[in-house]
């Protein structure tokens, strides 16, 4: 059974994988709101589908880039509930879940960052999800350089870009970005270009900071 925490961004996802390969989510899309409702839905969640923490095998947490305030809660949240408790934890690459949502082909995954920048990340979808480039903190002009027609894209601070080009992409909703994308990557033969192992202690660690995008290999 498997737990996956989403809060990069303004939505904060929640979804369990349960032990019969059925996939259960609680969402929301309201600003502000992760502090409020990472716990109430991973207790709904409980409730509802009967486990505790202690019977899941593993716990996905979205890393990053994105929304620091959005990644400290989810990852104090995590090492809070799973402290002491003999559950595996993998730090998970943001863009690269938003971008598993997308069709066969080239894929831009971005996010809202500081002042004129988007992060992101390029990739290309197939049999598997392959990485084009590294995620960075790119100004929005080197973004509209990169995306060509037919390309598609996802993420937060699409809008800012060029609306000529935009016209050629093929803009995919953000209803797309959830956790249940970190539970698809994580089984897919891509798990380990995306995702890292870590655990309860040493999570904070594997946050994915505006100042260390562009050195991360995630």
């Amino acid at each position: 059974m498997i737990l996956a925490v989403e809060t990069a961004t303004n939505i904060c996802s929640i979804v369990f994988l349960n032990a019969q390969g059925e996939i259960f989510e609680k969402r929301t899309g309201r600003k502000g709101s992760h502090s409020e409702l990472i716990f109430t839905f991973i207790r709904e969640l409980m409730e509802e589908h009967a486990f505790q923490l202690k019977d899941l095998d593993t716990v996905l947490v979205s890393s990053g880039p994105g929304s620091y305030t959005g990644l400290r809660i989810a990852a104090s949240a995590v090492k809070g509930m799973l402290f002491g408790l003999d559950v595996k934890i993998y730090a998970g690459n943001t863009l690269a879940g938003f971008a598993l949502a997308a069709e066969a082909g080239t894929v831009h995954a971005v996010i809202n960052a500081r002042r004129k920048h988007l992060y992101h990340q390029k990739f290309e979808k197939r049999e598997r999800l392959e990485v084009l480039t590294k995620s960075g903190i790119l100004e929005l002009d080197e973004i509209n350089g990169l995306i060509k027609p037919g390309d598609q894209i996802i993420g937060t601070g699409v809008n800012r870009l060029d609306a000529e080009k935009l016209k050629e992409l093929t803009i995919l909703e953000e209803s797309r970005i959830s956790a249940r994308q970190l539970i698809h990557l994580f089984n897919s033969p891509a798990k380990d270009d995306h995702f890292m192992g870590t655990t309860a202690e040493e999570l904070e660690s594997n946050y994915l900071k505006s100042s260390l995008v562009n050195n991360s290999k995630m």
